[in-house]
């Protein structure tokens, strides 16, 4: 969903060349792979959103395999990509990197000083190495080598390209995918995780994709930026706007015995607005955008 989104902004500039490869062709776990791929191409430029994501179900589900493949996707890349001369680099990682109880909104010093959420632990530890990996080789290699390689921290992000999967999905696509099955088969009610009250900010992708060129060429920090809107909304109020879009006027209910996970998350995301930059698309709108896009997707 990132990549594609940043492809489509990259492809839509004069004079950009897009190398882009899908997992069949290349395994970023695979470093002889990735170091072959560099040597071949002349890459000028990396945005590295690559990653294996999910929800809380997921994470609890696959720790191993979500800290684990992050791990060596991120160094991989990184590693050979300096190898090869590459000198600007974005390493896209998220929000959960901060802590569970972090002071709200989440400023970018937050990060390490308190325990994480458990339940997505092991991927929150392993975009937290990708920015010390970035911050080590600015510091070892910035000036010798006139590496700049940068963090982008985004929050949580839906639309166009999103992952629909039952059990992998975040959120916001597993809502969506809830109350559309649920409007076809006109079931009474349906039952989301939690009590509904947590808090979550969410974020368009294309304003991500829009955030990511323009800190390509204008953020030069020696640490990670936050990148979202800034606001917040309860589950509850999300699977409300997710049930309008969708037609469906059946009944909601809560399984409190299923965790909530962290909650609040809303990012502080006052540096990158001091830079001129702010998110375009409002929740309600990128809502009935990521719905037509199920839709078209997976004809509901």
């Amino acid at each position: 969903m990132v990549g594609s989104a940043i492809s489509k902004q990259l492809s839509s500039l004069p004079g950009n060349q897009l190398v882009k490869l899908s997992h069949a062709e290349l395994d970023l776990t695979n470093q002889p792979a990735v170091d072959d791929f560099f040597a071949q191409s002349n890459i000028d430029e990396v945005y590295l959103a690559a990653a294996k994501v999910g929800g809380i179900h997921a994470n609890n589900t696959h720790p191993a395999e979500f800290i684990f493949e992050n791990l060596m996707i991120e160094s991989n890349i990184i590693h050979l990509a300096f190898k090869h001369g590459v000198k600007k680099l974005l390493f896209l990682g998220s929000s959960c990197i901060y802590p569970k109880l972090a002071e709200q909104p989440m400023r970018e010093e937050a990060l390490l000083t308190g325990p994480l959420e458990p339940t997505n632990e092991p991927y929150a530890i392993a975009k937290i190495a990708g920015i010390k990996l970035c911050e080590s080789y600015n510091r070892q290699y910035g000036h010798s080598h006139g590496v700049d390689y940068r963090s982008v921290m985004p929050t949580n992000l839906y639309g166009p390209g999103d992952n629909y999967t039952e059990g992998a999905s975040h959120v916001l696509p597993a809502l969506i995918r809830r109350y559309s099955e649920a409007a076809k088969a006109n079931k009474p009610f349906v039952v989301n995780w939690g009590t509904g009250t947590p808090l979550r900010e969410l974020m368009y992708v294309e304003d991500l994709a829009d955030a990511t060129l323009f800190l390509m060429e204008n953020y030069d920090g020696d640490s990670h930026i936050n990148v979202g809107t800034g606001q917040d909304h309860s589950i509850r109020q999300i699977a409300d706007l997710v049930a309008k879009a969708v037609g469906y006027e059946g009944e909601t209910r809560w399984d409190q015995t299923k965790p909530d996970g962290t909650p609040k998350k809303v990012l502080d995301i006052s540096r990158i607005e001091s830079m001129g930059w702010a998110p375009k698309v409002a929740l309600e709108e990128g809502i009935k955008r990521a719905v037509a896009d199920f839709r078209n997707r997976f004809e509901v």
